[in-house]
């Protein structure tokens, strides 16, 4: 038998993920970078519909981006909270956390061009 505290309690889930949620809207109100990767997603997506290419290699990419991005904005909060003045450390986990972002958005449009541009070339050289 579970407790009222067990993560299969659907009230908790609810709970979590409303937190999740004001999480990411705060990104999305906050940070350019996360709004652009948002709408970049979204073009790829729809790209990848129109062209009939597989949507879960970009659906997957996209994820690993924003899912970052939030990591990253969750990491530079708790340092700016931690180190309010300018600390070489502070910088340190700030430029690695946007570093594993870059990382991931190069992976990501690696990925779009692999699953994208042999369907978009095919479609261009039909004519439209």
């Amino acid at each position: 038998m579970r407790s009222d505290g067990s993560a299969l309690n659907l009230r908790r889930w609810w709970r979590s993920a409303g937190f999740a949620w004001a999480g990411i809207r705060h990104a999305y109100r906050s940070q350019a970078n996360f709004r652009i990767e948002i709408w970049a997603g979204v073009l790829a997506l729809v790209a990848a519909a129109l062209l009939r290419a597989p949507l879960a290699p970009i659906a997957l990419a996209c994820a690993l981006v924003l899912a970052l991005e939030l990591v990253n904005t969750a990491l530079e909060a708790v340092v700016d909270l931690a180190s309010p003045e300018l600390h070489p450390l502070a910088k340190v986990a700030k430029d690695a956390a946007a570093g594993a972002v870059l990382i991931a958005s190069a992976g990501a449009l690696v990925v779009g061009m692999v699953v994208l541009l042999p369907p978009l070339w095919a479609w261009a050289g039909r004519g439209g």
